[in-house]
Formats: structure tokens, C-alpha cells, sequence
């Protein structure tokens, strides 16, 4: 059996950055990721907002592109924007734009959007006509558009991920499927076969965890991400249960923690990969 293809998410190549950071940049160079990742065995990899806009204004989007392209790299995802939803324009469609521009020029297969941290919301609707016109424009950029649901957020669990998707109704519209966010908002594989389809999965996430959140979900999920095979998440019955879905990869694997975020790039790219590839064995 080959080995599947695996995608090093942002925040595992990353190194000394998290999410809200005053900068979420990495302070390794995006070449570097992409070179480092194609040399341990990686097919793909992501980039944040604060990385891309580090990249535009450096060496430009064309000579990443190139770079990836020499690299053998397949697949690139870019993230993260969130109150696009808001009738008020103010910062998200200045990063929606960003993004769509880094998309277009990357070639990302799609870029992943959250919503806030803030109580769980009872109807999905009134975010559906917002979603889908994200998806028109991603789209038009060659691009798609995939929502995270997060467990301490507006759109709390992957079912209703699904039934908003489901209310868009858009090929361009679809789910990232974190299993840490699955674990933490106590979802059930049978439920995951219930509201989840091929067409609407766009990605896959694969990390572990301990058996409860230290801190608030936001700081675990942060700060206690473990490698495959370090928890006591059934990442294996994950992998199969999206398999049966229909879902084919490439596999995302999104590590983040204090501890990985003080490993050299290589030994972080090392680690993830080869605890990833466990489960599927």
C-alpha cells in the first residue's frame, strides 16, 4: 500500500507562531517551508494570511509559485478569514481579498474560513447567502471556499457545518473536517457518516489529543495539539470513517502546540509526518 499524500498545514511548518499573535507570521521563510516539506516527503503545505501578505511584499506570489512548482508540491491552502458574514466591510474584506489574490496566484485548491469565537448559533441561515458569495468569488479565482467548524465558535460542529453547506448549495462551498475539533465538540463518527458527503469535504485534518481540554478549548487547541499516536484521539478510526465517506485525501495534518512550535522546521516536518502516517496503517 502506497503511503497517502500529506499536507503539512499551516500552523505545523510554522514554528514559533500561533493564531491571534499580534503577527501570526512564521519567522521561517515561506521557501524554506516549501523546500524543507517537499524534502521530507510532504505533498503539499499551507500558509496563513499574515504569511502571504509577508510573501507579497517580499518576494512576490510568482516566485513562490515557481518554488512550489520546482518543489513537486501538489496541493497549497491558504487561511484564515472570518465576519464575512458582517454587514460591515471593515478589515475581512481587505483579507478576503488578500486571500482570494494569494489563491489565484498559488493555485490554492481552497481557502479556510472560520467564524468567532462566541456562543453557538441556533440557525445557520442567515450565514448562507454570505458564504455563497465567497464561494462565487473563490470561484471566479480559481479557488474554493472551506469552512472550519470550531467547537468554541458560531458554527460549532461539523452537522452544522453540513447543514449550512448544505443551505449554500454551491460546488465551491465546503467543510475542512479537523479531528480536534471533532473529539473536542464530541462528535460521533456516526454522525460525521450521517451529515458528511465526498462533495462537500474539502479537507481533512489529522492531529491527537488528551483525553480533556486544559485552559479554554481556544488555549487547547492552541497550546496541547499532540502528534498521532501521543493521545487518545482514534485517529485511525477517523481516517477510516472519512475514507468511507469518500474522501481520498491529500490529508491535511495540522499540529499545533507549545511544545512543536519549539522544534526545528525539520524535525517538526519529520515528526508530524511519520506520527501521521500511523494511522493509516
Amino acid at each position: 500500500m502506497n503511503d497517502p499524500q500529506l499536507v503539512a498545514t499551516c500552523w505545523t511548518s510554522a514554528g514559533d507562531a500561533a493564531p491571534m499573535r499580534a503577527s501570526e507570521a512564521s519567522p521561517h521563510a515561506a521557501v524554506t517551508r516549501v523546500r524543507v516539506a517537499a524534502e521530507t516527503g510532504w505533498a503539499g503545505v499551507g500558509f496563513v494570511l499574515d504569511d502571504l501578505r509577508q510573501v507579497r511584499d517580499t518576494i512576490g506570489y510568482e516566485l513562490l509559485a515557481e518554488e512550489i512548482r520546482a518543489s513537486g508540491l501538489s496541493h497549497v491552502e491558504v487561511e484564515l478569514c472570518s465576519r464575512w458574514w458582517t454587514e460591515d466591510s471593515g478589515d475581512w474584506r481587505q483579507d478576503w481579498a488578500d486571500l482570494l489574490a494569494a489563491a489565484g496566484a498559488l493555485d490554492a485548491s481552497f481557502i479556510k474560513v472560520g467564524t468567532e469565537m462566541a456562543p453557538q448559533v441556533n440557525d445557520v441561515t442567515p450565514f448562507a447567502e454570505p458564504l455563497r458569495r465567497l464561494a462565487v468569488e473563490a470561484e471566479a479565482h480559481g479557488s474554493r471556499v472551506a469552512l472550519e467548524p470550531l467547537p468554541f465558535g458560531m458554527i460549532a460542529t461539523v452537522p452544522q457545518g453540513a447543514e449550512l453547506i448544505g443551505e449554500v448549495s454551491h460546488p465551491a462551498a465546503g467543510l475542512v473536517v479537523d479531528y480536534w475539533h471533532v473529539f473536542r465538540a464530541e462528535t460521533s463518527f456516526a454522525e460525521l457518516l450521517d451529515c458528511l458527503n465526498a462533495d462537500t469535504v474539502f479537507g481533512v485534518e489529522l492531529c491527537d489529543a488528551d483525553a480533556t481540554a486544559v485552559g479554554t478549548l481556544f488555549e487547547d487547541t492552541r497550546d496541547n495539539r499532540r502528534l498521532v499516536g501521543e493521545g487518545v484521539q482514534d485517529v485511525a478510526g477517523f481516517v477510516t470513517t472519512m475514507s468511507d465517506i469518500g474522501f481520498s485525501g491529500p490529508w491535511g495534518v495540522e499540529i499545533l502546540s507549545a511544545e512543536h512550535r519549539r522544534r526545528s522546521l525539520r524535525d517538526a516536518l519529520e515528526a508530524a509526518k511519520v506520527t501521521a502516517l500511523t494511522a493509516f496503517r
